[in-house]
């Protein structure tokens, strides 16, 4: 063999015995140990009926185990089966269930501010909504008043601003609003209350019923695809709007705070993740479909109103003058109350210029 072919293996043998020596120094990273398998309960104030808010909780649910490759699986469960449907907050506070998906203005008698975790009559819609939460400090805002329930939680969905319900006959003028008996909960009652309206408190099931046989003179429920579901379109004939008593309704999950410290960080993210998927496609399901049902509410008979400048003056007036009083007695309300009313008039100042402006001409010129 030539010496010229000699040294070339002989080198190229050198490089390859250095190159071995070199992978063989280079330290592999310790394999990460398998992340924990956790089984969670989730109870809702929902009846499967509710179809888009119960097709946003299993979003969730089925995110989570998707990325965790079904190492963390939480099953949903319709209002009742675990917790009744308006006490599922103390169910997860106390540890009884590991988390909710809800409204928090239902625990409205525990803490006034947490009213600002679903909506307030006057308040935002669902895009203003979720900038204060999000970007606003309202979330982190709200973290302070769950956690003195032992609870942490997330916007999970939102119906967007909601009808101002069905009637059994017209109401023009705030007098017409006198001795009326209307199922109303919440903040959005309690301002119907001091225009006249005797405020009555009756489960879902009994609602068409109650109206066809004149026990109540109206009801709001959220919006054409859900009254579409009760068949309050057979109920009532005259359908008014806008539900300014939620203008843009957040449902939440709540979390037990001591199993939430539980999950490793990671699961923590994906949860987080997970609820905002939810929030935004509730959403947008709510706005794909509503459309539709109501224009067959209408072809079908059903007289659609909107609420007189009156009426929206007054109850809008009675709304801010409620804000007060509330605020001038429970410190936690008054706090959460300054911030989110300054959050709220400078948004409007560019919503102003911004969305309304571009709505008040696109929608009174659409082509045909």
């Amino acid at each position: 063999m030539k010496r010229r072919n000699i040294l070339k293996y002989t080198t190229i043998g050198a490089a390859g015995a250095s190159l071995n020596a070199c992978r063989k120094k280079i330290p592999q990273p310790p394999s990460k140990p398998a992340q924990p398998i956790i089984n969670w309960r989730m109870a809702t104030s929902w009846d499967r009926y509710f179809e888009i808010l119960f097709e946003g909780v299993e979003t969730l649910c089925r995110s989570v185990s998707t990325m965790t490759e079904g190492r963390f699986t939480i099953t949903p469960y319709p209002g009742g089966d675990l917790a009744p449907p308006l006490e599922v907050f103390d169910a997860v506070s106390t540890g009884t269930v590991e988390c909710c998906h809800t409204n928090t203005f239902y625990s409205f008698q525990k803490s006034p501010a947490l009213a600002f975790g679903t909506t307030l009559p006057f308040g935002l819609n669902a895009q203003q909504q979720n900038a204060w939460l999000y970007k606003g400090k309202g979330l982190d805002t709200l973290q302070n008043i769950f956690s003195e329930f032992n609870l942490i939680g997330f916007p999970a969905g939102n119906s967007g601003t909601q009808m101002g319900g069905w009637f059994r006959r017209e109401i023009n003028t705030v007098a017409d609003l006198k001795n009326l008996r209307m199922r109303l909960p919440g903040l959005g009652g309690q301002i119907m209350s001091r225009l006249g309206v005797n405020v009555v408190t009756i489960a879902g099931q009994d609602i068409v019923p109650a109206l066809l046989e004149g026990s109540i003179d109206a009801v709001e429920w959220i919006g054409p695809y859900d009254d579409d579901t009760l068949g309050l379109q057979r109920a009532a004939p005259y359908y008014y709007y806008p539900g300014w008593w939620e203008p843009g309704t957040t449902y939440m999950v709540l979390v037990n705070q001591a199993e939430w410290n539980k999950l490793p960080s990671d699961y923590q993210a994906i949860f987080q993740t997970a609820a905002a998927e939810a929030n935004l496609k509730t959403l947008a399901r709510y706005n794909a479909v509503n459309g539709e049902i109501l224009e067959r509410f209408i072809l079908g008979g059903t007289k659609l109103m909107p609420f007189s400048p009156e009426i929206l003056d007054t109850a809008r007036k009675t709304a801010f003058e409620l804000y007060e009083e509330i605020a001038s007695r429970d410190a936690t309300f008054r706090d959460v109350y300054s911030q989110w009313q300054a959050f709220r008039e400078q948004l409007f100042e560019w919503n102003r210029v911004s969305t309304l402006s571009f709505t008040d001409f696109a929608y009174t010129t659409v082509d045909n």
